[in-house]
């Protein structure tokens, strides 16, 4: 992580408009964009954290340090589009859980996408990258997400917005790198030697990190709960 402080709430101002909130009874400090500056390297990690894990938080330190990145921000979903939500617990439960196991300044669970009124990562991303054009933002992602991430709606221009970093999940690799999305990916791939740079380099790009060993999953922990 660099040493740049931490921006002041009137950094940037986000524009959140009641009426697209899509989390009703949801805090509105909840749904804030989190502080920003010009400069800023922030790493966007995406899903239903449900729950919110050891190896959540692992892969976000891997990704902190490996791209020297000023924050992580865990994008908790209102709902997952591809999954069924009928079971999820509601997001002020699942936002307050996520930050009881983040634990580290530079981790920031955040419901902005129920401010935001999105639900497709697409449109998320979209949205920061048009408000904030100074900030240097980061699609962080597992490889289990790698090896499907061709069925996402607009994936192709994910990657066009913004730069993606992969981080290894045991028993994922090779069916990540072989995923049609990969194949299609393959010559915007950064030597992982490179990864501090990634967040400076115009999209596409993308870096496969390697080093994390935890097995968590949270289907394996919804299961044995």
């Amino acid at each position: 992580m660099t040493d740049r402080p931490l921006p002041s709430p009137g950094a940037f101002r986000a524009d959140l408009s009641p009426a697209g909130r899509g989390d009703v009874g949801l805090l509105p400090s909840l749904a804030r964009i989190p502080p920003l500056a010009p400069g800023l390297r922030v790493g966007l990690y995406g899903g239903s954290f449900n729950p919110a894990h050891e190896a959540h938080r692992a892969a976000s330190l891997l990704a902190l340090k490996r791209l020297r990145l000023d924050r992580v921000w865990w994008l908790v979903t209102p709902g997952n589009p591809l999954k069924d939500n009928r079971a999820l617990p509601p997001l002020d439960a699942r936002l307050a859980q996520a930050r009881a196991v983040a634990d580290h300044p530079a981790l920031v669970p955040t419901g902005l996408e129920a401010g935001l009124g999105t639900r497709f990562s697409f449109d998320t991303v979209a949205a920061l990258v048009r408000r904030f054009p100074g900030v240097r933002f980061v699609w962080l992602m597992g490889a289990d997400n790698l090896a499907a991430f061709h069925r996402w709606q607009h994936w192709r221009e994910i990657a066009a917005l913004v730069p993606i970093a992969i981080i290894d999940r045991p028993g994922c690799t090779f069916p990540a790198m072989a995923s049609p999305a990969a194949q299609a990916l393959a010559r915007w791939r950064v030597p992982e030697s490179e990864a501090a740079a990634l967040p400076l380099l115009r999209p596409p790009a993308w870096v496969f990190l390697h080093g994390l060993k935890s097995p968590l999953s949270s289907t394996q922990l919804r299961a044995q709960g």
